[in-house]
């Protein structure tokens, strides 16, 4: 096994991307990457077949490289309308594809590290956050060379005698700018700018920018209590050196509301009794006919260990102008 073959292994295997020996339609271009990850794939035992969507948009080079697929690869060509595919974006054309071959299970494109980092400053700059490829979409579409380099899947193929095709519109795309102006500018600056912008990939989200900015201004408030709207039917109240969300609560198909602080909504556990009875939880769905099935799931909202309401069913006495709950079709 090569070793461009065991990295590819052990990020399936990390990200549980393709189950052992399992069905999996590579979605290839003809290009290197999609070349070396169909080869490499089927030299891991997987059962691999492969499919190519001829966008026709390069004429008789398209043509040529629907040919190569189906040649070499045994591919699927796929001939999406010439209405569907003109003037449309590369994300819109990607998205195509993915619509094109949705019957086909499970699929892997051959998206590397270099794409990852093209796409993370693409959208930094036309967006100003990093979000990258993601490894798996939840679509059936799997992305096993992602941290792998674009030179290692040309040196895989070449080394192995594999011919691939080089797409001539590449170099007028955004994302080739990137790839043959910006990045080897990038590269003067610092040898590593590459591999620094990969590791954003690897950070954690960060919440919007608004929301950010709303946030850091009611914690630089020197006001002894100050809110602030975060949308959605939830505040944040500052008071001094603690700061606390206040509002609406999604449970399932419930919207519950409190003007008290300090509140939780969780499922019924053994002995909950509604606070300032003696009647337990479990005699109130019953009083109430709610459906054995449902019970486990069904919302209480609670104040340290008391149930102060029962959405549909009860609120507990003093409580009744604290909370509020209602279904989806209700509001």
């Amino acid at each position: 096994m090569s070793a461009l073959a065991e990295r590819v292994e052990a990020t399936i295997r990390r990200h549980d991307l393709i189950p052992h020996g399992g069905e999996i339609t590579c979605l290839v271009s003809g290009g290197a990457d999609s070349t070396c990850l169909w080869h490499v794939l089927g030299s891991l035992g997987y059962c691999v077949s492969a499919a190519h969507v001829n966008h026709g948009l390069r004429g008789a080079e398209s043509d040529a490289d629907a040919a190569f697929c189906g040649e070499r690869m045994s591919a699927e060509v796929i001939a999406p309308s010439a209405a569907a595919s003109q003037g449309s974006t590369e994300a819109d054309l990607r998205e195509l594809r993915y619509r094109a071959t949705a019957g086909h299970g499970l699929r892997a494109t051959g998206h590397t590290a270099s794409d990852q980092v093209e796409t993370i400053l693409y959208r930094l700059v036309s967006s100003g956050n990093a979000k990258g490829i993601r490894l798996k979409r939840e679509d059936g579409v799997v992305r096993p060379l992602l941290e792998i380099w674009r030179e290692d899947t040309v040196r895989y193929c070449e080394e192995r005698g594999l011919d691939y095709r080089t797409d001539s519109s590449n170099a007028s795309t955004k994302r080739g700018l990137i790839r043959d102006e910006i990045l080897p500018l990038l590269r003067r600056l610092h040898p590593g700018a590459a591999r620094n912008l990969l590791a954003l990939a690897d950070e954690r989200p960060r919440l919007p920018r608004e929301l950010e900015r709303t946030l850091v201004e009611l914690l630089a408030s020197r006001d002894g209590t100050k809110s602030a709207d975060l949308g959605g039917g939830v505040r944040a109240v500052r008071e001094y050196g603690e700061v606390r969300l206040e509002g609406r609560v999604r449970f399932g198909p419930w919207r519950i509301e409190s003007s008290r602080p300090g509140l939780v909504v969780r499922t019924r556990r053994p002995g909950d009794r509604l606070a300032g009875r003696s009647k337990k939880v479990q005699d109130l769905f019953v009083d109430a006919k709610v459906p054995r099935a449902a019970r486990a799931t069904w919302p209480l909202v609670v104040d340290g260990d008391d149930v102060v309401a029962v959405p549909g069913v009860t609120v507990a006495p003093g409580w009744e102008e604290t909370v509020r709950a209602w279904k989806d079709a209700e509001q």
